[in-house]
């Protein structure tokens, strides 16, 4: 397949690093991707005031939960702020989506399922996909950060 050789040709090198080097250095490659399209896709400003409005719902919510009517309003509000949150993001989703999947369909053949990338205390290991979601989380937090992303 033609995106195999592609796809090993931009991450050979990284999968020379060996276990479990090479899916961490592939987290976090695509997790900086994910999080750089966020930041120059969506309005960051917009995003931050949504978010804000979010928290502040939240709160709201706390305060009025013996009061049913008001609660019922105040999700309301928070339902429609998290809907416009929601639209600003999609373009930076929409972006990254498809290259991902592609991405994805490469390491399910680069990586066999069988094989075991990350051993953890507590008889804890995960293969491709396990190691894949937990250094993507955890980049993901320190890259938000860094770019102070909304």
């Amino acid at each position: 397949m033609a995106l195999d050789n592609f796809f090993n040709f931009i991450f050979g090198p990284v999968l020379a690093l060996g276990n479990p080097w090479n899916i961490i250095v592939i987290s976090f490659i695509l997790t900086l991707i994910v999080n750089l399209a966020m930041k120059f896709f969506t309005n960051q400003h917009v995003m931050k005031s949504l978010k804000e409005e979010t928290e502040f719902f939240k709160q709201e919510m706390k305060k009025f939960k013996k009061d049913p009517q008001k609660l019922i309003e105040i999700q309301k509000k928070s339902m429609e702020t998290s809907m416009k949150y929601l639209r600003h993001s999609l373009p930076a989703t929409l972006v990254t989506l498809l290259p991902l999947l592609f991405i994805f369909g490469w390491l399910r053949t680069a990586f066999p399922p069988e094989q075991i990338l990350l051993n953890l205390p507590f008889g804890i290991s995960f293969g491709w996909l396990g190691s894949y979601i937990l250094f993507s989380i955890i980049f993901n937090i320190a890259l938000r950060k860094i770019l102070n992303i909304h």
